[in-house]
């Protein structure tokens, strides 16, 4: 009990600095149907960790507009190391979330690399950074190629076995503490009902709502098991799309009650089961919201997620400088629309000079009285909630035992690994 002592302290610290930040964001600051049939999944219970990154008490009662814009953007960057664009997005606009892809990931000690120096780089801020990757696994994955692949979820839901699911949730999240990472872009909820659909396939568990439920909830808890949060998507459902959202923008001839009959049927079971955090598609329904995408609808994300569903954790955008959006749309004027619609997080995941434009798009917006200051207010305070809940820190991690890792691949899937 004395080696706990300090643990429930420091936990009581945080709750205290987290409850003035929570006074400090509410602040203006001048100028500124379920399927029966999936089994039941215990709700995780988020396990104590070690100190996170303080929060400094000096500065926490206020945020300045800009701190607030940058805790709604998740923000890709170049380049396998720092250079002076990603320092920029974390000091200078304080992003509160890095995405990371293929092209950012060279081996092990490269990734441990950049991550610690992500890490560094946002000492300057009051929250930790959102650390996330598509690893979803099978073709979709991030991890070095040291890290034994774990199978698609079409091969895992054809098991059988959603026991599995959870596994390999638990898995995937060890890998990814191993590297530092915190933010998991997955699991992917889409039902593929549509064969020619170019995007899901095999991403998905299976063809009907009581698989993809079953299986995908208990990913969902695996990684909530490990301290990664899972970020379900794509809400309200990209499995009967025939383009590809990252070259075009997918139009879909879904209405409502189809969608409650089978596309939403996953994400209500994920939300009865404490999601918290969900990613929006760049699809176009028009028997629901006839000129924007979703992730531009306040139909879809206001309406139908937060008051009809009753979600109640993360709304964040897919990467809007998708062909989907980028192609049709003005960038800066689509993060306003998405912000104002219901989205807490806009993701800009390539390049430079677009997340600055979103987030001087978003700064105008609010100058101007468009988009009210309590919008951006709510918004920090969802993100801090699930940074807290979740423990985040900006501590370095030391490069992990890849053989370690690989060996509990093995131990998962009962096959010999091949790394």
């Amino acid at each position: 009990m004395k080696r706990d002592l300090p643990l429930l302290i420091r936990g009581a610290v945080f709750a205290a600095a987290f409850s003035l930040l929570l006074t400090g964001c509410s602040s203006s600051h001048p100028g500124d149907s379920p399927s029966s049939s999936a089994p039941a999944a215990t709700p995780p219970r988020v396990e104590a960790t070690p100190t996170p990154t303080p929060v400094a008490t000096s500065g926490v009662v206020t945020m300045t507009l800009e701190e607030k814009l940058g805790q709604m953007i998740i923000a890709g960057i170049d380049e396998y190391g720092m250079n002076e664009h990603a320092r920029e997005l974390i000091e200078t606009y304080h992003v509160g979330g890095i995405i990371l892809y293929k092209p950012n990931v060279k081996n092990t000690t490269q990734l441990v690399g950049l991550v610690n120096e992500l890490k560094q780089t946002n000492a300057v801020n009051k929250l930790p950074l959102w650390l996330g990757v598509d690893e979803e696994g099978g073709r979709v994955t991030r991890l070095p190629d040291e890290i034994t692949k774990t199978p698609s979820s079409k091969d895992i839901g054809k098991t059988g076995r959603p026991v599995l699911a959870y596994n390999i949730g638990q898995l995937l999240g060890k890998e990814l503490n191993a590297y530092g990472l915190n933010m998991d872009f997955a699991p992917d909820l889409d039902i593929n009902s549509n064969p020619n659909n170019p995007v899901i396939g095999d991403r998905s568990f299976g063809s009907n709502a009581s698989i993809v439920s079953s299986f995908g909830v208990q990913m969902m808890n695996g990684l909530q098991k490990q301290q990664v949060v899972p970020v379900v998507k794509h809400f309200p459902g990209h499995g009967d799309t025939s383009v590809d959202s990252h070259v075009g923008l997918p139009i879909v001839q879904n209405d409502l009650a189809r969608l409650r009959k089978l596309e939403l049927v996953p994400f209500a079971e994920a939300f009865k089961h404490q999601a918290d955090a969900v990613m929006v598609a760049h699809i176009l329904l028009p028997k629901v919201d006839a000129q924007n995408p979703a992730s531009m609808s306040k139909k879809i994300m206001t309406d139908l997620l937060r008051k009809e569903m009753g979600f109640e954790g993360l709304i964040m955008t897919d990467d809007m400088t998708m062909g989907a959006i980028i192609k049709n749309y003005d960038l800066g004027e689509a993060a306003v629309k998405s912000v104002l619609a219901g989205a807490n997080i806009v993701m800009v995941g390539h390049e430079y000079e677009k997340v600055v434009t979103v987030i001087d798009a978003l700064r105008k917006a609010v100058q101007s009285g468009r988009i009210p200051m309590e919008t951006i207010n709510q918004s920090v305070r969802q993100v801090t909630k699930v940074k807290q809940k979740y423990q985040l820190h900006d501590r370095p991690i030391k490069v992990p035992d890849t053989k370690k890792l690989n060996a509990e691949v093995q131990s998962v899937l009962g096959t010999k690994a091949n790394k």
